[in-house]
């Protein structure tokens, strides 16, 4: 029973993933799309809209909670649970609060797409695609702390970390440069 949880827990880890992805691509679409004239920007806001609320309610927030049930069982199954104070677990409560950091993210989401639901546009494209690589930072810290646990280096896995963060950004940056052209 224990491996079947476990893989429903890892197939709703990518499926919320995959709207965390997505969720904030559409976020940059729709707001891009005032910067076009009507009716294109009504058509293309109306459009946006519609599959950011299918993708949200249909795919992103259940799988979020299932994620939630499908974890905590799988903590409850293993008997992790009971190490996560001790120095062995060290790696399991870090990666808990990545976890609390992920539903974290998730509401800040939920927060943006409220806002564009009401026609509300309060970040600028950038600032929206900077905000998207954040789920990308979690995931990586959180897959590395799952794979490589205590083999790693405490140090080393935060300077990886801010490593992997000042990568990503400057592709970023590298990208809005290439864009403009």
């Amino acid at each position: 029973m224990y491996l079947y949880l476990k893989a429903l827990h890892v197939i709703f880890v990518v499926t919320w993933f995959a709207g965390m992805f997505y969720i904030p691509r559409l976020f940059v679409y729709n707001t891009e799309a005032g910067e076009k004239e009507e009716p294109v920007r009504a058509a293309l806001r109306e459009q946006f809209s519609l599959m950011s609320k299918r993708l949200w309610y249909g795919i992103t927030w259940p799988s979020a909670i299932l994620t939630l049930i499908f974890g905590s069982s799988v903590l409850h199954a293993s008997g992790l649970y009971l190490i996560l104070f001790k120095p062995e677990g060290r790696w399991l409560l870090l990666k808990l609060l990545f976890v609390i950091g992920l539903y974290l993210y998730h509401f800040s989401l939920h927060k943006i797409f409220k806002q564009q639901q009401k026609g509300i546009f309060k970040y600028s494209s950038q600032q929206l695609r900077v905000w998207n690589e954040l789920a990308t930072i979690f995931l990586f810290a959180i897959v590395m702390l799952v794979i490589v646990r205590q083999s790693m280096s405490f140090v080393w896995g935060l300077l990886g970390l801010f490593a992997f963060i000042v990568i990503l950004m400057s592709a970023i940056k590298i990208y809005k440069v290439v864009r403009k052209r």
